[in-house]
């Protein structure tokens, strides 16, 4: 799309290619209800007619820069499968507690070898999809977020891309992105610049984030984990990011990285890892609150940031603990930045003695954090604890971390509770790179609005995560033996069991002589067969925003085998 300078000083004019003209322009004229499913019936043939979602341009065809661009709809997937932390224990032969406790996590997910990264997002995208009645039309651009590389060149965008065939829909930008655990953030800024930018067309951006995080035997295997996140993105959004208001810390450093190719298993510094972790956190809200104090200077707002002004704040969790400490951390932040602390009560209370300390010199100080962890847990109940839900119970998962954490906020809290608020997130991936920026919700909370919706279609989370299958220390030990030896094989059948799988898991069914992976996708109807994926090499492609979203095969008794793969260059 290309955008010409308008008089008056008004927002830029669309001026549509040739051939635009009978898609991107009937899209600009749609009421963002239009875009999506049901509406129109030359648009899309779903039966979902009645599902309406913000987004697109406004209805009147005048084009103005988009507003309130963001998160619009988010969904989350885990494995069926975990392991419980205190057993863990037992098997491993530690402290009660130490996991527990000190790493304070519950249980862990994790995949068979049924299940890679392509799958997770395979699984995770057309979920999303699904649920908001969204025509595979509507996407233009795609984003992922991932460590977990099984390919040093084929993207795992490509693979997804096998999802939009029957929609005809090739025009989709975007391609991996890969930092440690920064890439989904990576992924979500791309997302939101497009949208905010001269190449926009109109259409929603998709951004996925999705690993599977292993570790070999030893101390850092319980802070494993897996899953995916897919946030659908566009103006008018319930979760709308705060422009100008991020702040970033890049370094380099050798805390946590993955040198060896043929191996799943990072190569760690535990200690070094938490000081760039803390190290970044500080810088990043360091220069996160000078930008928003020089924007309030500008609206005449006298007053100082604190975290009083996040109405709640979350972080990238490698495990719950950590998170706790971050929180104090940046009280610690507050108190050191305010010329004239009340330590006589409130927050600050009783912390004179830390008046004059460094924040370089405090990382490992046991002192410090006792007590800034002490006076930050009121806060930490209120504007924290309730992200820790997907932590907590399903452990890392690298790149989707932070926003599995935005999901538990959304999940616990119903519309009223969260509207108006500003959420501050952290992402942290190793190696490093951070940022610190905010999201601010929506007023509207009234029944049926866009943040009703978002809200109601993650109210299953938790139902979610007690409805998987517990399985013995014994056999994940297995299973992550059997991962180790076989993730990166060629000619190889999947052994894991279909049968544990979630209703509508995409896995992996065969890798071939040449690395060329296939999948398929488990019924949804979670007593019936097991169904093979819904895109077909022989499907009809009609390039038109009128073709429908690709549909899942009828049950039957003997289902015709159907499947995708990675393809070959």
């Amino acid at each position: 799309m290309l955008l010409t300078k308008s008089p008056q000083g008004q927002p830029p004019a669309p001026n549509l290619p040739h051939q635009y003209s009978c898609e991107v322009y009937l899209m600009l004229r749609l009421t963002p209800a239009e875009v999506l499913c049901g509406t129109l019936s030359h648009w899309c043939s779903l039966s979902c007619s009645s599902a309406k979602m913000p987004g697109s341009v406004p209805a009147s065809g005048e084009a103005t820069w988009p507003k309130d661009v963001g998160i619009i709809a988010l969904e989350v997937y885990f494995p069926a499968q975990y392991i419980d932390q205190e057993e863990l224990e037992q098997y491993d032969g530690v402290a009660a507690g130490k996991y527990t406790v000190g790493l304070g996590q519950a249980r862990m997910g994790f995949c068979s070898d049924r299940e890679d990264i392509n799958s997770l997002c395979l699984t995770v995208v057309q979920q999303l999809m699904e649920k908001n009645c969204l025509s595979y039309n509507s996407i233009g651009r795609l984003e992922v977020g991932t460590e977990t590389i099984i390919d040093k060149s084929k993207s795992v965008k490509t693979v997804l891309m096998q999802l939009f065939e029957e929609s005809g829909n090739t025009d989709v930008e975007g391609v991996d992105n890969t930092n440690a655990c920064y890439g989904g953030t990576a992924a979500l800024f791309n997302a939101v610049n497009w949208v905010e930018s001269s190449s926009w067309d109109g259409r929603y951006a998709l951004v996925v984030a999705g690993d599977i995080a292993v570790y070999a035997t030893g101390s850092a295997r319980p802070t494993g984990g897996a899953g995916a996140v897919a946030m659908l993105v566009g103006p008018n959004a319930p979760l709308a990011f705060d422009r100008g208001l991020r702040g970033t810390h890049m370094q380099h450093a050798y805390d946590f990285y993955k040198p060896d190719m043929v191996s799943e298993y990072p190569v760690v510094d535990g200690k070094l890892s938490i000081q760039c972790y803390l190290s970044a956190l500080d810088r990043c809200y360091t220069v996160y609150r000078n930008k928003i104090h020089a924007q309030w200077q500008k609206e005449g707002i006298d007053r100082r940031f604190d975290l009083e002004d996040f109405g709640y704040m979350i972080f990238h969790s490698p495990y719950c603990k950590l998170v706790q400490k971050s929180l104090a951390r940046l009280v610690l932040n507050d108190f050191l930045s305010d010329p004239s602390p009340n330590t006589e009560s409130g927050i600050f209370s009783g912390l004179e003695a830390f008046r004059e300390v460094k924040p370089e010199e405090t990382y490992f100080d046991r002192d410090v954090e006792k007590a800034f962890m002490k006076a930050s847990a009121d806060m930490f109940d209120r504007k924290t604890k309730a992200s820790l839900l997907i932590s907590n119970q399903n452990g890392n998962m690298y790149t989707p971390s932070v926003y599995g954490c935005l999901a538990s906020v959304v999940a616990q809290h119903t519309p009223q509770q969260l509207s108006g608020q500003r959420v501050g997130v952290f992402s942290y991936g190793s190696g490093f790179a951070a940022t610190l920026y905010s999201i601010r919700v929506t007023q509207d909370a009234t029944p049926g609005s866009a943040l009703d919706k978002l809200v109601a279609s993650l109210s299953d989370l938790r139902a979610r995560l007690d409805s998987r299958k517990k399985v013995s220390p014994g056999v994940f030990a297995d299973i992550m033996k059997l991962r180790e030896e076989t993730h990166h094989l060629a000619n190889y059948t999947p052994k894991g069991t279909m049968n544990d799988l979630f209703p509508g898991t995409w896995y992996l069914t065969h890798v071939d002589e040449k690395h060329r992976r296939q999948y398929a996708r488990r019924s949804l109807d979670e007593y019936g067969p097991l169904e093979a994926g819904l895109v077909s090499t022989t499907a009809e492609h009609i390039h038109s925003p009128a073709k429908k979203m690709p549909r899942i095969p009828g049950n039957s008794t003997s289902p015709e085998m159907v499947t995708v793969s990675n393809g070959e260059h």
